[in-house]
């Protein structure tokens, strides 16, 4: 069987840009300006987004506006905002707030987990304890990142093992999924192979995310790979926008725009309007006030109708 007929069902697309993509920016965009960016996604037909983090403004001074933007983007029916929680104080305002799902993240890497959030990975997890299970006794869902799983900005090569212990924890603290992510775009489809055969030896699909950055332009070929191996949850940021703070030269995020494209000229549903979302890229551009470098972002959709 080909890639193309065991690629003909559905898959998730989990935006990013309100979050990851935003943390990166040397501006702080204003309220509306988000406001408008939730909105536009909505009307594109995303049904999973994840709108801002709680996390202190001393290290993320870009989402220092978070709660403003909870208590202002009202979810419609069928779709689910979510937020970034990095401890119980994050838990606490976005609870306040009225967010349903959280996410928290950790590295596969002990360099960039302690740059990152100041503490090594179990020190992480153990925090973790006072965010994950109380969240899930209030009844939210909890998502887990599992950053540098592809490669770290400090260490180098990474062992699939350590981020996959790290993953198989999350789970079991009672995260529905955990996003494995390439945080610096280092990942070449051989290697994602390798990492999804290890993960899914333990793992259902269900539970695999793949949060890949476009950095060297591999982000594609390895959504790919996962995609042909039964991987249907894929989170990326319209336009390309973003990166990590705390990973030099980790630049934007795959585009949503390039990978809706691709799946729905494979014949992947994914409950996007292509031309919708295009809009979408032009009101992030028009908020972060630059370029952003999606490939469909900058050249259009027309193809897809010739």
């Amino acid at each position: 069987m080909t890639l193309f007929e065991r690629a003909s069902d559905s898959v998730s697309v989990y935006e990013v840009s309100l979050r990851d993509g935003l943390q990166n920016e040397r501006a702080t965009v204003p309220l509306r300006g988000k406001l408008r960016l939730i909105d536009a996604l909505v009307q594109a037909g995303l049904r999973r987004i994840e709108i801002t983090s709680f996390v202190s403004p001393k290290w993320i001074p870009q989402l220092a506006d978070a709660d403003e933007v909870a208590e202002h983007a009202k979810a419609p029916e069928g779709v689910t905002f979510s937020a970034l929680c990095p401890n119980a104080k994050g838990l606490e305002r976005a609870r306040a707030a009225g967010i349903r799902e959280i996410a928290v993240f950790i590295s596969a890497s002990e360099t960039h987990n302690k740059k990152n959030v100041n503490k090594t990975v179990a020190e992480t997890l153990a925090a973790f304890e006072e965010t994950i299970g109380p969240a899930r006794a209030a009844g939210l869902r909890v998502r887990g990142y599992v950053s540098t799983m592809w490669g770290c900005p400090y260490e180098g090569d990474v062992d699939p093992k350590q981020g996959l212990a790290v993953a198989r924890k999350l789970l079991a603290m009672g995260c529905y999924q955990v996003s494995l992510s390439d945080t610096i775009g280092a990942g070449t489809p051989r290697q994602t192979e390798r990492i999804l055969e290890m993960a899914l030896a333990e793992m259902s699909r269900e539970q695999i995310a793949m949060h890949m950055h476009d950095t060297r332009g591999t982000a594609l070929a390895n959504v790919l790979v996962g995609l042909e191996m039964g991987v249907r949850d894929f989170d990326a940021s319209v336009g390309g926008l973003g990166g990590c703070p705390y990973a030099p030269g980790a630049a934007g995020n795959l585009a949503t725009e390039d990978l809706v494209y691709m799946l729905q000229g494979m014949g992947v549903k994914t409950g996007v309007d292509l031309e919708r979302l295009w809009e979408a890229g032009k009101v992030a551009e028009s908020i972060v006030g630059r370029a952003l470098p999606g490939k469909v972002h900058q050249a259009g959709v027309r193809s897809l109708k010739a």
